[in-house]
């Protein structure tokens, strides 16, 4: 080739070759006719007797995307390819059947837990102790005023009943929906024994989809803050809640579990029997700023507080249900 601003010599003639005399009898040498730098005919065709080769493309070669080498891309003939896309779809089909396989599994194994869980937590009123369900003591570090805490400990266990005469006409209505299978009830009073509070465990015979209604109406139209729908306290003589009565309810709380059939509540009031004629939702009584005679002793944290850690035991031991009777 001849490259810018350069000039290249031409080679030097080569010298004449020196062959030696043919031997009589013995062919002198290859045909040049067969040899790659035989004459071509005119017009630039091979000649007659020259050979002609080809070279097919290889089953597999590396070829050039855009100009650039792809390394490791091999291609491959019609067979591997057929072979290829063969092997893509019996694969493909294995990993669709696997993921819904196993997405029918894991649906059906959660619904079944989740079904085992809500039945186990419907018996746990009879399977286990009563220690578990209402503790002799139970702490309630931050529960208090200002994240106080507090201590409440157990004056009185109430035998496990039916709820007719547990509620008021009105909230016995407002629950019957999802009816009335147990009711547990304990009173605990304050470490000064200043105040006492129930607390209770309506175990109901509803199903899930019945608590997630009963639920729903709660909220829909704040039934848990009506003082005519205040659950009842359990009194007990010769304790420090004797005279824990109707009309000394001061604050109360009321949740419907929807992963378990149990409603659980809970009502406070002064241990000395002072009556309150207004009483407060725990909600409102333990908001910044409220006033209320409630409020300001802290009545609604005793009720809030108190029911919050019953029904973490009650989830807790949901989790893992003792089999000893109570």
């Amino acid at each position: 080739m001849r490259q810018p601003d350069f000039t290249i010599a031409p080679p030097p003639a080569p010298e004449p070759v020196r062959r030696p005399d043919p031997v009589a009898g013995q062919a002198d040498g290859p045909d040049p006719a067969l040899s790659w730098s035989a004459p071509m005919t005119p017009g630039g065709a091979p000649g007659a007797t020259r050979p002609v080769v080809t070279f097919a493309r290889p089953e597999g070669y590396t070829p050039r995307i855009s100009g650039l080498r792809a390394p490791g891309l091999r291609l491959l003939g019609r067979r591997g390819r057929t072979a290829a896309a063969a092997a893509c779809f019996v694969l493909g089909l294995g990993l669709i059947g696997g993921a819904a396989t196993g997405s029918w599994l894991v649906g059906g194994s959660g619904e079944n837990a989740e079904s085992s869980a809500y039945t186990a937590a419907g018996g746990l009123w009879h399977n286990v102790p009563v220690d578990q369900l209402f503790p002799p003591t139970v702490d309630g570090q931050g529960a208090g005023p200002g994240g106080a805490d507090r201590t409440w400990t157990r004056i009185a266990v109430a035998p496990d009943s039916g709820c007719a005469r547990a509620f008021d006409p009105l909230l016995l209505k407002v629950l019957a929906p999802v009816g009335c299978q147990r009711l547990l009830r304990a009173t605990y009073t304050d470490a000064t024994q200043s105040y006492v509070t129930t607390v209770g465990l309506l175990f109901t015979t509803a199903d899930a989809a019945a608590m997630r209604a009963l639920d729903a109406r709660f909220a829909k139209e704040g039934l848990a803050q009506r003082a005519d729908l205040m659950p009842r306290p359990y009194a007990a003589k010769g304790t420090a809640a004797a005279g824990f009565g109707d009309r000394q309810r001061a604050s109360w709380t009321v949740s419907v579990l929807t992963d378990a059939p149990v409603v659980v509540y809970a009502v406070s009031g002064w241990a000395d029997g002072r009556t309150v004629d207004t009483p407060q939702p725990a909600p409102r009584a333990t908001a910044t700023g409220a006033t209320t005679a409630p409020a300001q002793a802290g009545l609604g944290n005793e009720a809030q507080g108190l029911a919050d850690r019953v029904e973490r035991g009650l989830r807790k031991t949901a989790a893992t249900p003792s089999e000893q009777p109570s």
